[in-house]
């Protein structure tokens, strides 16, 4: 009999449904989160919306200031450079753990989560400048994978928190799919097919370019935007 999934509480409702909330663009960057208000959308108590805060927190999704309260993350170029210089620091060396360490399971998650994202499409049919949430999940999901071979479980939570965080640029700064000169299929594969052949140095180059990349892409975007 395949194990039974863990009840979800009304603190995991809040946190699902918060975090699809901000990431869906509902809740704009530096918005406040008001208790009185969450727990009338939600209908829970202030302590779940609390732990579901402190979560989200964790994350970088949610930031909270002494006697200010919580509210969603406010994006900067300076934080933006700042996350790009810790994910790469971060995520580099989990990456390379996560080659050494992964196995043949590990190998199949990989390539599966590679199928997934290159099957899913990137461009929603009713607004062609608008990146789909099926893409932006398999996106997320396999870069994940890529992680999870890490055996230090704690070093690969902080890098999925900073991935996270980087989320929420992605999500507001549209659209990240029309720059002429750049193949982020060919991206993919080539992180896809690095991993496989547990060649970490190879890997890390093209995982520190991958994130550059979106980087440069984003200030562009700001700058553009003023």
């Amino acid at each position: 009999m395949p194990p039974r999934e863990p009840r979800k509480t009304r603190t995991d409702a809040v946190y699902e449904g918060l975090r699809a909330e901000i990431l869906g663009g509902q809740r704009a960057p530096g918005s406040r989160l008001k208790f009185p208000e969450l727990g009338a959308a939600f209908g829970v108590s202030v302590g779940a919306i609390r732990e579901a805060l402190t979560r989200l927190a964790a994350e970088g999704l949610v930031s909270t200031e002494a006697h200010q309260g919580f509210a969603v993350t406010a994006l900067s170029v300076e934080r933006l450079q700042e996350l790009t210089d810790a994910r790469i620091e971060l995520e580099c060396l989990v990456l390379a753990r996560s080659i050494r360490d992964g196995d043949l399971a590990w190998e199949s998650q990989v390539v599966a989560a590679h199928h997934r994202l290159e099957r899913s499409p990137f461009l929603t049919a009713d607004d062609p400048v608008r990146i789909t949430d099926e893409w932006v999940e398999a996106h997320g999901a396999f870069h994940r994978a890529l992680l999870d071979g890490c055996a230090n479980r704690r070093l690969f939570q902080l890098a999925e928190g900073l991935r996270h965080e980087a989320e929420l640029y992605r999500r507001w700064s549209q659209p990240l799919g029309h720059e002429r000169h750049r193949d982020l299929g060919a991206e993919h594969r080539e992180l896809l097919e690095t991993a496989l052949a547990h060649d970490p140095d190879a890997a890390v180059r093209s995982l520190t370019e991958h994130i550059s990349h979106t980087t440069r892409l984003l200030l562009a975007v700001a700058e553009s935007a003023g």
